[in-house]
Parts: structure tokens; sequence; C-alpha cells
């Protein structure tokens, strides 16, 4: 297929890349874990749902196109599924917002060497390319999310003594296949870092700390393994971008602070062109850390909220839209959502027609101020 053709500035209204799950694919999804339907029969009702997601998307008028994750069961499982060496394990998490508390849940932990099966996502990019009425966007999850939330001492050790060994065998596998989707046609490849957020969280911190982990020998650490899984790859026609959160669980969140803490360090040394940020909320802070991002990269300022279905205004939009460009240029800014409206397959608290008027309010907006 002939590479889409596309500027990287040009994607003023951009979303982050996961929508909600229509009920039809949950049963189904469902159904297949349960023995009751083949997984060609999944795979029918997963292209249904793209196709539909594509549909909406070109409705409302949006720049870029994903799949919505929908073949997924959480944004980071294209490597999870791809990759033997992970193991469940029981963790207990405590999450902030709606019913936000301890919560004891599942979790994926490297308990032997990794081993790459498959390709992370040609399953979802072939479809996607195929069938998508314009230039399209493929999400992942960065390297150094797993480093960090995969790494158990008395289990992980006995293969990667250290966070900064699995990092290393995590890199590759993530490279490889970012260069992959570049070579097939893929206009725009975004990895996903909620982690970086956390290292602003003190509450975070100090139970890192407790944990044995130094935060800011770890954050030196996560930037250089995310640096060498990009380094070298872009090029004309290309986006590479990268978005922070500050996590994304059924409207819950993780960690709560701006990003003054780490902008400087980390806007600086990643080698993408875009930078999605959440900026939903005064628990991401202000815009001043945007003056230490270089004049070669775009932020995509995350205003509009998935987490409730309140609509904001357009007038409210503009207005902080404003505020950031009192410290990055207008002509280097662009918007979305704060986040995607289904991290996880269960999705956000709103509905189908909530995500369309934020959708639609983002593609307005956007067009309002950059035309």
């Amino acid at each position: 297929m002939e590479r889409e053709r596309a500027v990287p500035d040009r994607y003023r209204a951009d979303h982050v890349g996961s929508l909600l799950r229509p009920p039809a694919l949950l049963e189904a999804r469902a159904a297949h874990a349960a023995g009751r339907l083949s997984l060609a029969a999944l795979r029918e009702a997963e292209d249904r749902a793209v196709l539909d997601a594509l549909a909406l998307q070109r409705a409302v008028g949006l720049d870029v196109y994903t799949d919505g994750e929908l073949r997924r069961s959480s944004w980071q499982s294209d490597l999870a599924e791809a990759v033997e060496g992970f193991v469940p394990e029981h963790i207990t998490r405590r999450w902030r917002g709606p019913g936000g508390r301890e919560e004891h849940s599942r979790a994926l932990v490297v308990g032997a060497p990794l081993r790459q099966t498959r390709r992370l996502t040609a399953h979802e990019s072939d479809f996607l390319r195929a069938h998508s009425p314009g230039p399209t966007k493929v999400t992942m999850p960065s390297p150094s999310v797993f480093a960090l939330a995969s790494f158990r001492p008395g289990l992980t050790d006995r293969y990667y003594p250290t966070r900064a060994d699995l990092l290393a065998a995590l890199v590759p596998i993530v490279r490889e296949e970012i260069r992959a989707l570049i070579a097939e046609g893929v206009a725009y490849v975004q990895l996903d870092a909620p982690q970086y957020t956390y290292f602003v969280d003190e509450q975070v911190r100090e139970q890192w700390r407790q944990n044995g982990i130094d935060p800011d020998r770890a954050l030196e650490e996560v930037i250089a393994g995310d640096r060498a899984c990009l380094d070298g790859l872009a090029q004309e026609g290309v986006t590479l971008a990268m978005h922070l959160c500050r996590g994304n669980n059924r409207s819950r969140w993780v960690a709560e602070g701006g990003y003054d803490r780490l902008a400087e360090q980390l806007f600086a040394a990643l080698p993408v062109g875009r930078f999605l940020l959440e900026y939903d909320s005064p628990r991401a802070g202000g815009f001043a850390p945007l003056r230490y991002v270089p004049a070669d990269k775009t932020v995509v300022l995350g205003l509009v909220t998935t987490k409730e279905p309140r609509l904001e205004s357009g007038d409210e939009l503009r207005r902080r839209i404003d505020e950031a460009a009192r410290y990055i240029p207008l002509e280097r800014l662009a918007l979305s959502p704060q986040c995607g409206f289904a991290s996880v397959e269960q999705g956000n608290l709103l509905t189908a027609d909530d995500q369309r008027r934020k959708l639609e309010l983002v593609v307005e907006t956007a067009r309002q101020v950059w035309g």
C-alpha cells in the first residue's frame, strides 16, 4: 500500500485512541473467553465494530483514524498477548475518582524469559489501513510501562536482575513494531506512557521508595529506555508521538500533579514530534511546563475529559488554548480528549452519545482555532 501522506501539524483535531466498546462486541469477547465463540467469529465481530468506529470518526471530522483499540482487552494487552513470559499475579492498587479505593486486581508480571511469538499489532493495522478513510494511527504501550509495573522482586529478577535489564529486553520488541508499522505506511504511531506522571505524585514516589525504588534514578532509566526505542525512526510524513495521562480505568485515575517536576528532562529527551498531554482537570497542573517543549515538537492539549459526561463549552476550551499559547506558540498546539474513552474494555462512565458529542466538540473547536 502506498504510504499515507500527512503533515504532522495538520492533525489539529486528534484523539488518544480507544473508543467505547459496543455491547455486541463485549458479548462476543465474553463468549470467546468462555469457549462458546471461535477466534474467527470474534475477529468478524471486531471487524464490524472497527468499521462502525471508523464511520464515527469520519462523521465527526477527526483528522486521524484509529481502530478504537477494539481488538484489545486493555490499552497494553497488544504487547502482553504477543510476548510469552508474562504471568498473572494479584496486586492491590489504589484508584482515585468515582468509587476510588484500594482494589485487588489481576496484573501481568514477568515470570519467565520474554519471547515474542507474533507481531504486536499486525492483526490490527492491516484491517485499519485497508478500511480507513484517512491517515491512520496505531497505539502501543511504551516499554517503560512494563519495566515499572511488571517487575516483581523475587520472581522477575530470576531472569532480569534489574528493571533496567527488563527494559533492555522490551525495547527491541517495541522498536521493531514501530519500524514495521512505518514500513507498512502507518502515518502516526503513538506510545502510551501513563507512568511518567506517577513520578510527579508524591504519594506514588513515597510508595516506590518504600519498595526500594529510587524515583529519580528510575526516571532516568525509563527515559533512556523509551529514547532507545524511538531513536532514529523519525522520517518525513510519519508522526511519532507519546501520550501521558494519570491512569484511566472506569473513569478513575492513579496519580495527581503537574508536569513541572519532569518537563525539562522529559520533553527534550524523547525523539517524538508530538506529546499528547492530559489537561482536563486541576490535578494536571498549569501550562507553564510547556515552555520546555523544544521548538520542533507539537503539544496536543487534552482538554476534553473522557472521565465524565459533562460537555465542556467551546468558549472554555478556546480560553484554555489561549492560556497554553502564552508558553508555546499556537501553531505548535492541537486539541484532543485527555485520554481514551476505554483504556480497559469496560470503558469509562459515559455513553456512546457522550463520546460522540465530545469528539464533535474537539473537531469544532479545532476548526475555529486553527481553521
